[in-house]
């Protein structure tokens, strides 16, 4: 997943943006992206294998005119390295709700409150076999 770029393609509150994938068998990370621009990103969700002084976990943030804000960690890390993932993202214009393929959930604020997103990047080692708004 050495970046996969999508942009021009609106994600609006209401729907649900499906992605599936597959972490490569030395994957330490990979990151999916949602926002207006690669300085201006509403959900930055990243599962860490073993990247960053974390293991086995799922840190998330937003990045706002080029500066991290907080990060929400997650214990819940239903990923393994060559095994295929499904990840459902739903939002509002108060959170984003991400459903893992293992049913358990994760809400995160959507701290910039738009309704209309146009800027997705997927990163990190692995395959992007689907993404699909409905």
């Amino acid at each position: 997943m050495s970046g996969v770029l999508v942009q021009n393609l609106s994600f609006k509150t209401g729907q649900t943006l499906t992605v599936t994938g597959v972490p490569s068998a030395d994957s330490t990370n990979f990151a999916i992206n949602i926002g207006h621009s690669a300085e201006d990103i509403a959900l930055h969700m990243n599962p860490r294998f073993d990247a960053h002084g974390d293991q086995r976990t799922i840190v998330c943030n937003s990045l706002q005119d080029g500066n991290w804000c907080e990060e929400h960690r997650e214990a819940s890390f239903p990923f393994n390295q060559n095994e295929e993932f499904q990840i459902k993202i739903t939002f509002t214009n108060e959170e984003f709700l991400m459903t893992l393929s293992d049913g358990s959930q994760i809400r995160f604020p959507n701290r910039q409150g738009a309704e209309k997103y146009k800027y997705m990047y997927f990163e990190g080692e692995g395959r992007i076999h689907g993404i699909e708004i409905k």
